[in-house]
This record gives C-alpha cells, sequence and structure tokens, in this order.
C-alpha cells in the first residue's frame, strides 16, 4: 500500500513573500541592478576616471569621443565621462535626500491627522490641500529663491514641495486601519493614540509608502535636473546631468553628444527606478500572495 505524503507549504511573511517575488520579477530586478551599478560608479568615480570633474584643457574643446576622452569634451575641454559619473552623485543624493525630507514631513502629518480624525484632520487636509494646489517647479523656485542656492537648499526645497503625496497617502492607510480589530485590542489593552500609530498602524502602512516613496525618487531627479536646465539648480562647477544638457544646447548641432549622454542618463536612471517601483508595488500587494 502506498503512502501519500503530503508537503506543507513552507510558511513565509508578508515581507519574504514579498521578497521572492521581487526577485522573480525581471525588470525590477534589472532596474535594481542598473540603480546599483550607477550609484558604484558615481562612488568610485576618483578610480575609474583620471580626470577632474573641473579640470580644463583648452586644447581639448568640443572633442569627439576618442581613447584620451570616453565621451568626449566640453566647451571648456573637461572630460565629459567624469562629469557624467560626478553628476550621478547630484543626482541620486537629490534623489535619496529629498526623499528623506518628504518622509519626515509627510508621515507624521498624515499620520497625526488620520488617527486624531475631526476638525484637526479637516485642518491639516485643508492646509495639505492648498499645498497640493501650487505646481511643483513653480514652488520649489520659489522656495529656493528664500532658502538660497545652496545644494543642501535645493533638496530641501524640492523636499518641502513633494511631501503633500505621502502625507495624504499616510493617512488614507491610517484611516484604513485605525477600525481594524487588532487596534481595536490594543487600544482595549491600554495602548494611546502615539503607541498604536508607531507599533501597528505605521509599520502597516510601510509598503505603499515603499512603493511611493520609490516612484518619487525619479521626479525629484527630473526637478532638479531641470532646475539645473533653466539655471537655477546645482551652481557650476559642480557637475549634474540638468547643468550638462542646459551647457550642451548652445552647440548641440556642433557636439551632439554633449547632450545625448546626459539625456540618456536620466532616462536610462529614471526608468531603473519606475521598474523597480513597479515591482515593489506588485511584490507588496497582498492580493497577489499565494
Amino acid at each position: 500500500m502506498s503512502v501519500a505524503v503530503e508537503t506543507a507549504r513552507p510558511h513565509h511573511t508578508l515581507w519574504g513573500d514579498a521578497w521572492i517575488r521581487l526577485r522573480r520579477n525581471r525588470l525590477a530586478v534589472a532596474g535594481a541592478i542598473v540603480i546599483l551599478l550607477i550609484s558604484l560608479s558615481a562612488i568610485l568615480a576618483p578610480l575609474i576616471t583620471s580626470y577632474a570633474y573641473d579640470q580644463q584643457n583648452l586644447n581639448a574643446i568640443l572633442e569627439s569621443p576618442s581613447f584620451n576622452h570616453f565621451i568626449g569634451t566640453d566647451a571648456l575641454g573637461r572630460d565629459v565621462f567624469t562629469r557624467l559619473l560626478y553628476g550621478a552623485r547630484t543626482s541620486l543624493a537629490v534623489g535619496i535626500f529629498t526623499q528623506l525630507i518628504v518622509l519626515i514631513v509627510g508621515i507624521p502629518i498624515g499620520a497625526f491627522a488620520g488617527y486624531t480624525g475631526g476638525r484637526i484632520d479637516n485642518t491639516l487636509m485643508r492646509f495639505v490641500d492648498v499645498m497640493y494646489a501650487f505646481p511643483d517647479i513653480l514652488l520649489i523656485i520659489l522656495l529656493r529663491a528664500v532658502l538660497g542656492g545652496s545644494i543642501y537648499m535645493i533638496f530641501l526645497a524640492i523636499g518641502l514641495a513633494a511631501w503633500v503625496n505621502i502625507a495624504r497617502l499616510t493617512r488614507g492607510q491610517v484611516l484604513a486601519l485605525k477600525g481594524r480589530d487588532f487596534v481595536s485590542a490594543a487600544r482595549a489593552m491600554g495602548g494611546n493614540g502615539r503607541y498604536i500609530t508607531l507599533r501597528h498602524l505605521l509599520p502597516n502602512s510601510l509598503g505603499p509608502i515603499i512603493v511611493a516613496t520609490t516612484f518619487n525618487i525619479p521626479r525629484a531627479i527630473f526637478a532638479e535636473a531641470a532646475l539645473s536646465y533653466i539655471g537655477i539648480g546645482v551652481k557650476p562647477p559642480t557637475p549634474s546631468w540638468g547643468t550638462m544638457i542646459r551647457d550642451g544646447y548652445d552647440v548641440i548641432f556642433a557636439a551632439p553628444h554633449l547632450i545625448v549622454f546626459p539625456a540618456l542618463a536620466i532616462g536610462i536612471l529614471m526608468l531603473a527606478f519606475t521598474f523597480s517601483g513597479d515591482g515593489l508595488r506588485d511584490a507588496l500587494d497582498p492580493r497577489l500572495r499565494r
């Protein structure tokens, strides 16, 4: 008599199951690899290239890609490849640090409004709506004029213009969760609002917040590139992909490589974050758990 042995399905937590699904998403993995490669290239830029990002050679102005200059030189004889590597530092720093500001400002406001409710919720959300009504670029320009033009103030200006989406998302998640049984049980056991929010509500809201943050990083990178393109972003000689495109616009027909390579870099990095964000969204969706 044959005995059928039933193999139990291994138990996975939400995060463990999400990690397994994320690894199976080829586009998300490819996006993460591209982000990792660009990050390592930016960090190891002094070891990859022998030029300084502000080193000029007036005898090698607007050279086409060659052995000495991998993707050519600009109008001041600076190596474009070197500036591209150091410009990646600026773009990645903008994407990461602005999102830290967004999370620091947006999550507490959204969580407090969602858990408290009533007039406080209405007041905070009307303020959020007013902030949301301002065009992002215009608000960033106004904040930059007030805060100053250093790169750290640019991070702060972009972050202060982008926190409203995270605040609204956090509020929605808290409103959806605070009526659940586990929250009622925690409240019945004597947990106060602060404890319940930090211990139960926010941890269960992290999935959508992480996904939204991933999607917001390329938006911040594009905002910095747009500011640099119109001349109010990162100050020279600090390299920025937006600044490189602006500098190459005047000689676009004589040296198209000055625009093509920075534009490709921006596009590839934004696509990489988008693919990673799509993968995270699918991986953290509890409806797709099997």
